[in-house]
């Protein structure tokens, strides 16, 4: 199916890389775009397309943690709690996002809206508490601003 709807975005990628195996990471972006996660099945399309074992597709989705394995909310908020950020509230600002929210670590809500995860290390110790919202960070965050931005985000995918 990525090979039918994608063709012309699939050939521009090919473009850019010497050999197609090269192509692995971009073409699970292009999946995870299509189905909301890496399923089983587009792992099998872009080992078809990279000309590749499945496992070998699989290896790399499962090392790199910006491909998810199991569906998410549409926005998927990462809150790093490593040291650095614990330090500066990053843990009890967790907490208060997934209460706020109604739910446990990993959890989506009802609404398939959120999912929330901790993660560690996005690489901004010194803005933290921060989220990194769908790739996208948001820094030196409190629950008032997560409150409007989880408020904007409901906007936005409810089209108002």
């Amino acid at each position: 199916m990525l090979s039918e709807k994608y063709q012309e975005r699939i050939n521009k990628i090919f473009a850019k890389y010497p050999d197609k195996r090269s192509a692995v990471m971009p073409l699970l972006y292009v999946a995870q775009e299509e189905y909301g996660y890496i399923t089983p099945e587009s792992i099998d399309e872009v080992a078809t397309l990279c000309e590749l074992d499945p496992t070998q597709v699989s290896s790399v989705a499962g090392f790199y943690t910006m491909y998810r394995e199991t569906p998410k909310g549409k926005y998927w908020l990462q809150v790093c709690t490593d040291f650095p950020c614990a330090l500066r509230g990053a843990e009890e600002y967790h907490h208060q996002l997934l209460d706020h929210l109604g739910i446990k670590e990993g959890e989506t809500t009802a609404d398939g809206m959120f999912t929330v995860e901790h993660v560690m290390c996005l690489a901004a110790c010194d803005r933290a508490p921060m989220l990194q919202c769908n790739f996208h960070f948001h820094e030196n965050l409190d629950m008032e601003k997560t409150k409007k931005l989880l408020d904007q985000w409901r906007s936005e995918a409810n089209g108002k």
